[in-house]
């Protein structure tokens, strides 16, 4: 009976060092956590080994491009919430489409113009890296559906 006893209160003493050991550890996460709240642009920093005075001037370029970023979203969400009010295939619709796709090719200019102004802001190597990868994400590579499209390729498009 002794030795069980003895094996309940080991067992016991060992679950609460390893419930504490947890505890102090999740606290210490949580806290260095909050000591350093996440910044949207510190992924540009770490990836393109910029100074502080270029971060720091790549940081206002941001902050200034994102009130009219913000703006043009809402003209194109605007927009979007016009057309599906109207009827499909309406010549209404039409020019809702159009005006639709105006706006995100003004929105795509914008963005690549910042994004050409923030890679000047960079050492040129680095800059010509992120305005490469930049590009990338904002027109993306449809020049492969493009040309299979067209016809043009050796792998043409059958209906």
């Amino acid at each position: 009976m002794n030795r069980s006893l003895a094996i309940l209160i080991g067992a016991l003493a060992l679950g609460a060092a390893i419930f504490a050991g947890s505890f102090f550890a999740a606290r210490h996460t949580t806290m260095a956590c909050c000591e350093q709240p996440a910044d949207d642009l510190n992924w540009l920093r770490l990836e393109f080994h910029l100074s502080d005075a270029e971060m720091a001037h790549v940081r206002e370029m941001h902050e200034g491009y994102l009130p009219q970023c913000g703006e043009m979203c809402a003209k194109i969400a605007a927009a979007k919430r016009e057309l599906t009010a109207l009827k499909n295939n309406s010549a209404e619709a039409l020019a809702k489409q159009n005006e639709i796709a105006a706006l995100r090719t003004q929105c795509q200019s914008s963005m690549l113009a910042h994004f050409v102004a923030v890679s000047q802001a960079m050492p040129p190597a680095q800059g010509a890296r992120y305005l490469a990868e930049m590009k990338k994400l904002t027109l993306g590579d449809t020049g492969q559906m493009e040309q299979s499209m067209s016809g043009d390729s050796a792998h043409e498009h059958h209906h």
